[in-house]
């Protein structure tokens, strides 16, 4: 019996952890430059970059500085479709004109001219060795520090996907081409053929595993290291009747190697953010906060909060479970643990005020009890024996939660 109560109690508490996120909306009333958010990234201290069609925005947190070619001449264009924040601290940005490198202090443009296969850049990503990998309208372009050169394209749609993983494992997505890899000279495709939902690729993530998460029109393929196809996923957001289909617009990887998911379908005007925890697909939405459904693209910070650029502005779901630092300092405990009804709740020295609530196995809330100023509670659960959960929140905050298992005998 026990085993049973702790294989269920183990699942309700990812839910309160997955479900417990706080969405905070940012728009031109907090400072946004425009509400239209083409992309975003992170750099290595955590500012977020935005670009929209006004300029490049950073936002540290605090403070908002913006980048536009009235302030910064070198900058080769304001409507910004790409941002990669490189590893030595580097911005680049790419546009229907160029690419452009920020340096904290002057922009370098790269276009036909000095060795971009086109203008219109669609992609942009850093391998180990620091060489700039840029996918354009018409191919593949890298930049080693020195010069931009040019290679054959691996498809003639063009690359707008480009995933550096090491010198000589790099990888391309292409808009009808499906995936394809380069090891420095040769190319191998992957494609419908090859189990692919579809031939139109619109982004590729790595796990931990060294799976591909290959974003599509129509959904997410698994490809597994030896990129023999191992799972499909076309649902991840749930749509309105009869529609089904998912079209990816980003893909991205937290620490706990959750992989999320941006998606939008432009003939519903209908889209959301959706996490796989591994087992399941949970999905957020204007419902539950975002500021708009057409998503435009996302990026993780070191926090875990996930950054959503949309066109009515940016969502930041943020992760309860790395913000609890003050309750985990504070060692909160419940004994005796199997109890026979009467429980104490120890702060483990920190004198609080928030509620203790007690819930059912299902979910369903059982109790509700506040506190005030109290370094220990004491408290009867009600019901029959069996498995609980007990909820500790200190003050008001949802992000300051912290979930206990517990049986009554």
């Amino acid at each position: 019996m026990m085993k049973k109560y702790a294989l269920v109690i183990i699942g309700f508490v990812t839910l309160l952890h997955l479900h417990g996120q706080v969405i905070t909306n940012y728009t031109t009333s907090e400072s946004l430059l425009d509400n239209y958010v083409e992309c975003l990234d992170v750099d290595s201290q955590d500012n977020i970059w935005f670009g929209t069609s006004m300029g490049l925005q950073m936002f540290d947190g605090e403070n908002w500085v913006t980048y536009n070619t009235t302030d910064y001449p070198g900058m080769v264009s304001d409507n910004i479709k790409v941002i990669r924040a490189m590893n030595n601290g580097d911005v680049w940005i790419g546009t229907d004109f160029g690419a452009c490198r920020f340096d904290g202090e002057s922009w370098t443009t790269f276009d036909t001219s000095n060795g971009l296969s086109h203008n219109k850049v669609l992609s942009i990503d850093e391998a180990e060795n620091g060489v700039i990998w840029i996918g354009t309208q018409t191919g593949i372009s890298y930049y080693d520090g020195s010069e931009c050169t040019s290679i054959a394209s691996p498809h003639w749609s063009g690359v707008n996907v480009t995933i550096a993983q090491s010198p000589d494992n790099i990888w391309f997505g292409s808009p009808v081409g499906g995936i394809t890899f380069y090891d420095g000279v040769d190319y191998t495709s992957y494609d419908s053929s090859d189990g692919l939902l579809s031939n139109n690729t619109t982004d590729l993530l790595f796990d931990d595993d060294g799976n591909k998460w290959v974003g599509t029109g129509v959904g997410i393929s698994v490809l597994d290291e030896s990129n023999l196809l191992v799972s499909q996923f076309t649902q991840m957001y749930i749509l309105p009747p009869p529609d089904t289909l998912n079209q990816i617009v980003d893909l991205d990887l937290d620490s706990e190697g959750r992989i999320w998911a941006g998606i939008y379908v432009g003939y519903l005007g209908v889209g959301g953010v959706a996490m796989w925890d591994g087992n399941e697909w949970i999905d957020y939405d204007e419902s539950d906060g975002l500021v708009g459904p057409n998503i435009r693209g996302l990026a993780i910070d070191s926090f875990d909060n996930v950054w959503v650029a949309t066109t009515s502005g940016v969502s930041k779901i943020g992760d309860q479970t790395s913000e609890v630092s003050d309750i985990e300092e504070s060692r909160v405990s419940v004994y005796p643990n199997p109890c026979n009804g009467r429980v104490t709740v120890s702060l483990g020295g920190l004198c609080a005020s928030g509620t203790i609530t007690v819930f059912d196995t299902q979910g369903r809330l059982l109790q509700n009890n506040r506190f005030l100023n109290s370094r220990k509670v004491n408290f009867e659960i009600q019901g029959e024996p069996g498995a609980y959960l007990i909820q500790f929140v200190n003050g008001n905050s949802p992000q300051n939660v912290e979930v206990i298992p517990i049986i009554k005998l």
